[in-house]
């Protein structure tokens, strides 16, 4: 008589967690207590906020690795002293006995659509984690508040996680997940969209110390340009959640038969 596999002879999948928010934002406090439900955890995250560093790598300076150790966990939790792509590179060569079946990044706390997928380190994790062949989802919450309430994310956080482990992403490719900033019977679903084409109009605040020398701070206006309906900030805006297929590939495949035109040989 065939008889069904015990839960526990079942293999369950081996999830790497990251941020950029730090190791204690409740964005990624939420984000474990999700990925739980679905597999086997290990959290390598930075040891203190790394928001907008992007895609950067530290090469000049030492990296450390902490070991969280609390009473009765079930998984293991690092921190780590670099950025979010450090954690990463240490997670897959130094800490992982193999290559986890699913990176997650996040939960953001606040947004990473259009333009600011360049600046993200949220996202810039989850890239590297395709880097290297993982499959991998970037997830942000539309509210930079430190106390945001992320329970209407649980839901939707879980599909997609599952969705990826069943279905698999093109080679390349990583999701780019932005959610709005509504109450979970709200939100009313989830859209495959594009980039929209946005852009911070920057300048700087000048000021000056009590010694007289000048500083800087960075601020802007985020300005959407991009009237589709096809696109992250237009589902964000009218009550859903953007899912982007990001590639890490940055060719600009549409010039090369233009530029192939000049006269580069002669």
């Amino acid at each position: 008589m065939h008889e069904e596999p015990l839960m526990e002879d079942i293999k369950r999948p081996l999830i790497l967690i990251t941020n950029d928010d730090g190791i204690t934002a409740p964005g990624i406090r939420n984000l474990i207590e999700i990925m739980k439900e679905i597999g086997e955890i290990i959290v390598v995250a930075p040891d203190k906020p790394q928001s907008a560093t992007g895609h950067s790598i530290t090469i000049n300076n030492t990296l450390y690795l902490n070991e969280i150790s609390k009473e009765g966990a079930d998984f293991k939790e690092i921190s780590c002293s670099g950025t979010p792509v450090d954690c990463v590179k240490l997670a897959v060569t130094e800490i992982m006995k193999r290559k986890p079946d699913l990176c997650v990044s996040g939960i953001n706390h606040g947004s990473n659509s259009s333009i600011n997928v360049i600046y993200s380190g949220t996202m810039s994790a989850a890239l590297e984690a395709g880097i290297e062949g993982i499959p991998a989802i970037g997830f942000s919450l539309l509210d930079y508040s430190w106390n945001a309430d992320f329970s209407q994310c649980k839901k939707f956080v879980k599909k997609i996680a599952l969705e990826v482990l069943e279905q698999g992403l093109p080679e390349g490719v990583v999701l780019n997940v932005n959610i709005p900033k509504l109450a979970e019977n709200e939100i009313k679903g989830m859209k495959i969209c594009r980039q929209a084409k946005a852009v911070w109009q920057e300048k700087f605040d000048k000021r000056q110390t009590p010694q007289g020398r000048d500083y800087y701070w960075l601020t802007g206006e985020f300005v959407n340009h991009d009237k589709g309906n096809d696109t992250d900030e237009w589902a964000l805006n009218n009550g859903y959640i953007s899912v982007v297929p990001v590639q890490f590939d940055l060719t600009a495949h549409h010039a090369m038969q233009q530029l192939n035109t000049w006269n580069l040989n002669e």
